[in-house]
């Protein structure tokens, strides 16, 4: 495989954020007068836009109700939430020797580039990548195919050049639909049947495996 530049999602592939999402989540829930679900029976919501998890688990597609609950999300992720969040073991050494071994890398994540950024410096990952890109908090590039077409044009990237890293179906969809290689990885939230499912050419078990895949 011939790549010289490696797109790592966030949420899931880098850092383990289930504490500071679902805590907010239920936050905002109960904000508006439901009953929050088990924060393990909320899984699921760590990787797609937070619109789309609001929007099924309030059964809802009313603008104005999914914007309240964004907007009660945000307003406890912003101070609290994103350093409710944790790196994967081997992340700093895997990102180390990728560097080394001359990549170019950025991170391509659904969440709004605003906290992605501050996530990374908190982790002290800065030096690791390129840029970091994400979301605008309208919602703007939230889908993974839409970001990795706009950082593909904003760095003029040829797609048979780049591979996405991720963990859950969309990261993989995303990749499959710009042309991109994709590495699954099954230490995240996504099963390896669901990325091989939605277009995984390789999957790796553990942060080392994503270097060995690549070097």
């Amino acid at each position: 495989m011939y790549a010289s530049v490696i797109l790592f999602d966030l949420d899931g592939t880098l850092t383990d954020p289930k504490l500071g999402i679902t805590r907010c989540i239920q936050f905002a829930i109960s904000e508006l007068g439901h009953s929050p679900p088990d924060a393990d029976k909320l899984d699921w919501c760590i990787g797609p836009p937070i619109k789309d998890s609001f929007s099924q688990l309030l059964n809802t597609s009313e603008e104005t109700v999914l914007a309240q609950a964004i907007s009660l999300y945000r307003h406890r992720f912003a101070t609290i939430g994103l350093f409710e969040n944790s790196l994967y073991p081997q992340i700093v050494e895997t990102l180390e020797a990728i560097r080394l071994a001359g990549y170019q890398t950025f991170v391509a994540t659904s969440k709004p580039h605003i906290y992605a950024t501050r996530i990374i410096d908190h982790f002290r990952l800065s030096s690791f990548f390129n840029y970091v890109y994400g979301s605008e908090l309208d919602g703007t590039r939230s889908v993974k195919s839409d970001l990795i077409n706009y950082i593909l044009l904003a760095e003029n990237l040829e797609p048979t050049n780049v591979v996405m890293v991720g963990d859950r179906s969309h990261d993989m969809i995303g990749a499959k639909h710009n042309g991109v290689t994709a590495i699954g990885v099954t230490y995240g939230y996504g099963t390896e049947e669901e990325l091989i499912t939605y277009g995984a050419d390789l999957i790796a078990r553990t942060p080392d495996e994503i270097a060995r895949l690549l070097i």
